[in-house]
């Protein structure tokens, strides 16, 4: 009879058993390379994360009057520079109500109010309504050519800028941490004292914006180095960001100079 080719129950065997270890192989490789790269890709996403949060709080903080700038290893609070000019005359009787200025080149809304100086004066000076002193109540809106800012009660200056710098600041904002999340607040009253983050939470008259969701707990790490009048204002804050699975970690510190312009 003719002698028939093929395979043996035996080489069949072996040759399944082969392609099997293959293919362990090969979904194991596919499987690490997959994760592999989402990992990476986590890591680029909270690095960028972690570059645009700087970058905001970095901005907004240089554009603080920098005695202003405050915290109470909670939150981070300071007063916004909506503009700067310079004064030709203050606030002087009868009415002390009006400022002889340099035009702004821009409007200004009502109820900002007007900085000159404040070196010397308390802290809390630049949050309350003192009177005199550093910070004037409200101001009636303002033209780009204007020339005169009229305040909406009367005030005396406590001092005098050496170069007749005058700012207008608008209300407070303040960053904190509240568990994983980030917030941004602003559009609340001015206080003496500064707010805790959850009196800022729990208030309805106030803005909250959302600025990241997923910091470690804790983790947003504050210190204020306040000005003088040899050196500027230095804020170092800090915070981590975690990965979702919670695994990893993004740790982020940030240096920020304040320039003094008195």
């Amino acid at each position: 009879m003719p002698r028939q080719a093929g395979f043996t129950l035996v080489e069949l065997v072996i040759v399944i058993v082969l392609l099997g270890i293959v293919a362990t192989i090969s979904v194991q490789f596919v499987a690490l390379s997959t994760r592999g790269a989402l990992d990476v890709s986590s890591r680029q996403q909270r690095a960028l994360q972690s570059v645009v949060i700087s970058e905001q709080i970095t901005r907004e903080v240089r554009e603080a009057f920098p005695l202003s700038v405050r915290s109470n290893g909670q939150c981070l609070e300071w007063l916004p520079i909506i503009a700067a000019t310079s004064y030709e005359v203050l606030t002087t009787g009868p009415d002390f109500d009006e400022v002889s200025i340099v035009p702004f080149g821009r409007a200004i809304s009502a109820d900002a109010r007007l900085v000159v100086y404040g070196y010397g004066s308390a802290e809390s000076d630049l949050y309350g309504s003192e009177n005199p002193g550093p910070v004037s109540p409200g101001i009636e809106a303002l033209a780009a050519d204007s020339d005169m800012v009229t305040l909406s009660q009367d005030h005396r200056f406590r001092e005098r800028s050496p170069q007749k710098r005058l700012y207008v600041v608008d209300g407070p904002v303040s960053l904190c941490q509240i568990g994983p999340w980030l917030y941004r607040f602003s559009d609340y009253a001015r206080s003496e004292s500064q707010q805790t983050a959850n009196s800022l939470n729990g208030s309805a008259n106030r803005t909250r914006e959302v600025m990241s969701a997923n910091l470690v707990a804790n983790s947003f790490d504050l210190k204020v180095v306040p000005p003088s009048l040899r050196r500027a204002a230095v804020v170092n804050f800090g915070f981590e960001l975690v990965n979702e699975d919670g695994n990893e970690t993004t740790k982020v510190s940030q240096e920020v100079q304040i320039r003094n312009a008195p």
